[in-house]
């Protein structure tokens, strides 16, 4: 490398007489915020305009290296600090020559500087003067500065520690709470408006906010009508828990469904005191018409119901043309689109249809006919007219109460929910217990003895240390006896004619047949057994456009493809060598089925 390989360093300013359009020039420019002094680049002018004798108006193209990476129409802020762009060869800076320094910005952009101006940003930020620098303090969390004085307390000296922190900055050690301790009270909590309701109503210990632990895939969200496996009178103890077994996915809107195709499900909460169900149907009142803005739960009526979005969805079921202003009767409701229905437990004051615990599945119902009218709280609200159209019998119904009992259907927990329970009321009664050690001798006897009692009642769903091994084993023994008994007691899972045929003709899949067929007196549990043995390898999904190996194994067509197209042709289960030159055969048979086991699986796949 020589001199010559080196650009010299600019240093001629060009006046406004000597640029010219064409011009390869060094200007300055802040591509992020022109308004501002930024980088020097060198950039080819463009036009140039004299506006008047003090403002001139000059437009670049911004060169950033190769010949496609430029920035066109810049306009430059400074005017006056245009550089000629040094030839190769030109003579080096001397000392004779002088200090060359080009201008920067000014370190504070809001006092331009200035050391006369009060400023708050680079000063003191409380008095904002310049004065006595030595005296100030930089707090180490917002870098903003303080003289000692202007602090409340004020400071006599500069603080020996490292760090330091600002009154706004520092955190209060009396509200740290410390490993064992209590949340202890603070002043934003006693502002909130939660702080003085006088309501008693749960509000779900924060289960409207808790995420899904797992998702339905069986079928895609926009599946209309019941979701395989699940039958009429499962009930959940949490919404979460509704939402991951696919009957209604929001975790709190009362109604799932899009506005420009249909509602899929919905959730009978009682929300409304006006609202009517007689069981086999009832009337609905849509959404909306309350102020619920800043994370608010529940809110008094406020303004009229539109019909749009979800409640749009809901009408759109109704077999009858969508009238936004009147509503509309279905000409034959049973064509309308099938909308799944959750009952929930705190719709238990306005219905007797309503589970006592939790929230149960009810069923397939239809859209008879939706209508605007004055509500009790004096705003316009809409109403939709629902009626069952199921084939399962409804849990209210002595055939339904039977089928639930024969299904061994009860309330859902979220896994290690009852445990956790135990436990909780497990530490109450110990300190309720601690708590009363200054009783007298007998007293305290006595009720040790009442305790004892009352133990063997919580035992079953405690998880303690010792009494947990006891327990499992005692399930393990009377696993195959409680088998036995659903096996004679439970309603089996009917399977149509063709089913049969279909099970027969599948003679690759026999096997796994014979195996999925020993589930058949479990009912729903036979669906789900199918769904366990029929799962893809390699999606870890029910089998879609299923390819039946050599070796016997099931995979979708698309995972298997894409494992050839890795050049891997081995069977992503066994690995047995399929071959490059394989040919894939759709197992039609088990598609078919698969169809008609889980209806609407193959929409979403």
């Amino acid at each position: 490398m020589c001199a010559n390989d080196v650009r010299p360093r600019a240093r001629t300013l060009l006046k406004w007489d000597h640029l010219r359009v064409g011009m390869v020039v060094m200007v300055n420019y802040n591509i992020e915020i022109p308004e501002e002094r930024g980088f020097w680049f060198d950039a080819e002018i463009t036009s140039l305009k004299e506006i008047s004798r003090s403002n001139k108006e000059v437009r670049v193209k911004i060169l950033l290296g190769g010949p496609d990476d430029v920035i066109s129409d810049c306009k430059l802020l400074i005017v006056e600090e245009i550089y000629k762009i040094e030839k190769p060869g030109a003579p080096p800076l001397t000392s004779a020559d002088g200090q060359f320094k080009r201008k920067s910005g000014p370190e504070c952009k809001h006092c331009k500087a200035d050391p006369e101006a009060e400023c708050r940003f680079c000063s003191c930020c409380v008095c904002g003067g310049k004065q006595d620098a030595h005296m100030q303090l930089l707090c180490d969390e917002c870098n903003m500065a303080f003289h000692i004085y202007c602090l409340n307390p004020p400071l006599s000296k500069i603080p020996e520690d490292e760090d330091w922190y600002c009154p706004t900055c520092k955190n209060d050690t009396s509200e740290v709470v410390k490993a064992g301790e209590k949340l202890k009270a603070s002043k934003k909590k006693a502002k909130m408006p939660s702080a003085h309701t006088e309501s008693q109503r749960d509000w779900g210990k924060g289960m409207a906010c808790v995420g899904r632990t797992k998702e339905c895939t069986i079928v895609p969200s926009n599946h209309y009508g019941p979701i395989p496996g699940i039958p009429v009178g499962t009930t959940w103890k949490f919404r979460v828990q509704v939402s991951e077994a696919g009957v209604h996915r929001p975790h709190v809107g009362g109604i799932h469904g899009r506005s420009n195709d249909g509602s899929y499900s919905l959730v009978l909460a009682g929300g409304f005191e006006d609202e009517v169900d007689r069981g086999d149907e009832f009337t609905y009142t849509g959404s909306g018409g309350r102020d619920l803005s800043g994370n608010k739960r529940i809110g008094e009526h406020s303004f009229d119901q539109t019909l749009t979005h979800m409640n749009r969805a809901l009408a759109l079921n109704c077999d009858a043309p969508l009238n936004d202003k009147d509503g509309a009767e279905s000409r034959n409701w049973r064509a309308g689109k099938p909308v799944r229905v959750v009952r929930s437990s705190k719709g238990r004051r306005i219905s007797k249809y309503a589970p006592e615990e939790g929230n149960r599945y009810d069923g397939i119902y239809k859209v008879v006919k939706y209508w605007p009218e004055i509500g009790k709280c004096g705003f316009l609200v809409w109403r939709y007219l629902l009626r069952r159209d199921d084939s399962e019998p409804a849990p209210w119904t002595p055939e339904g109460a039977e089928r639930i009992k024969k299904l061994g259907l009860s309330v859902q927990y979220p896994e290690g929910y009852l445990e956790a329970m135990a436990n909780k009321s497990k530490k109450d009664r110990g300190k309720r217990n601690s708590g009363k050690q200054d009783k007298p001798e007998k007293a305290e006897k006595k009720e040790k003895g009442k305790e004892e009692k009352k133990e063997p009642e919580t035992c079953p769903q405690s998880n303690g240390s010792q009494k947990r091994p006891q327990e499992t084993e005692t399930q393990d023994h009377e696993t195959p006896a409680k088998v036995g008994k659903l096996a004679e007691k439970g309603e089996a899972f009917q399977l149509s004619a063709e089913q049969q045929w279909l099970i027969r003709e599948d003679c690759l899949n026999r096997k796994l047949w014979d195996e999925a067929l020993n589930c058949i007196m479990e009912g729903p549990n036979f669906l789900r057994k199918v769904e366990q043995i029929f799962m893809c390898v390699c999606c870890q999904e029910l089998v879609y456009q299923p390819i039946t190996t050599e070796c016997l194994h099931n995979v979708c067509k698309t995972c298997l493809q894409r494992s050839f197209r890795a050049e891997v042709y081995t069977c992503p289960a066994c690995r047995h060598d399929l071959g490059k030159d394989y040919i894939m055969v759709l197992n039609k048979i088990l598609q078919s089925l698969l169809d008609q086991f889980f209806p609407g699986y193959s929409k979403g796949r």
